[in-house]
């Protein structure tokens, strides 16, 4: 019997990286799933890839109309929803002289906005269901302290762990566990990025700071999406329901709790 056998999973942010590998391992694992992703061609190319059990749904997270649009199709297409996981998020990084109103308001409006608005209407559909159901968001190790160029990131994922941890008090009388997971750095178009933006701020090379920071990691090596999928599987899945309010690092033993 696979894990997730006939559960019904919505994924924000999952047209790629690490919510695209969220949704290939709950299919391998049995459930139907819709890629909610703003970047519409990239979420349908990616469904198709994955097979017929996973699907597409266009998807701003910062916008109330299109996250109830994107509920009701998923609710449509899929016949219900089990699982949420609140992928969608974006980083920015400056020193606090240079942080703009502009980057602190779309952080704040895709990462902790969209995450609360996102879990609203999951936990309106799975009540109205009242067969409970599973809210996963994504934290960060980056939420468990602050770094000096990242405050405003950082204060998004702390966000999110207080956010988890709060919904899911409010939650768990209609069966409802709400967790979360904290990777840490996680290799692929996402750390690209982070690089390019530590190269500029700390006059590094280009690949410097990501190998600098692979090599960090007690592990031995960066994250990748797929290390993270075990977490996602398990606090979806039955074995977890007596788990509540809780933010697992996934991170390769960068920090301990």
């Amino acid at each position: 019997m696979k894990r997730l056998q006939g559960k019904r999973a919505l994924i924000t942010g999952a047209a790629r990286g690490i919510g695209a590998a969220f949704a290939q391992a709950y299919v391998r694992e049995g459930a139907t799933v819709m890629i909610g992703d703003i970047d519409s061609a990239r979420a349908e190319e990616t469904a198709g890839q994955i097979g017929p059990a996973c699907m597409a749904v266009t998807l701003d997270v910062t916008k109330q109309e299109s996250i109830d649009a994107a509920m009701a199709e998923t609710v449509q297409r899929l016949g219900g929803l089990d699982i949420l996981i609140n992928n969608a998020a974006v980083f920015d990084m400056a020193p606090l002289t240079e942080i703009t109103r502009a980057s602190y308001d779309r952080l704040f409006a895709i990462n902790v906005a969209g995450t609360l608005f996102m879990m609203q209407a999951a936990a309106k559909q799975m009540i109205a269901q009242g067969k409970g159901g599973r809210i996963i968001n994504m934290a960060s190790q980056a939420g468990r302290r602050g770094e000096a160029l990242v405050a405003v990131y950082c204060a998004t994922k702390a966000a999110i762990i207080s956010l988890t941890q709060s919904a899911a008090l409010n939650l768990i009388p209609h069966r409802i566990n709400v967790n979360a997971i904290a990777p840490g750095v996680v290799d692929g178009e996402h750390w690209d990025g982070v690089d390019a933006l530590f190269a500029k701020y700390e006059q590094r090379p280009l690949g410097e700071k990501k190998r600098l920071v692979g090599e960090g990691v007690p592990f031995g090596r960066m994250g990748t999406a797929e290390d993270l999928t075990g977490m996602a599987v398990f606090l979806a899945s039955d074995e977890a329901q007596y788990i509540v309010a809780q933010t697992y690092n996934v991170d390769g033993g960068q920090w301990m709790s």
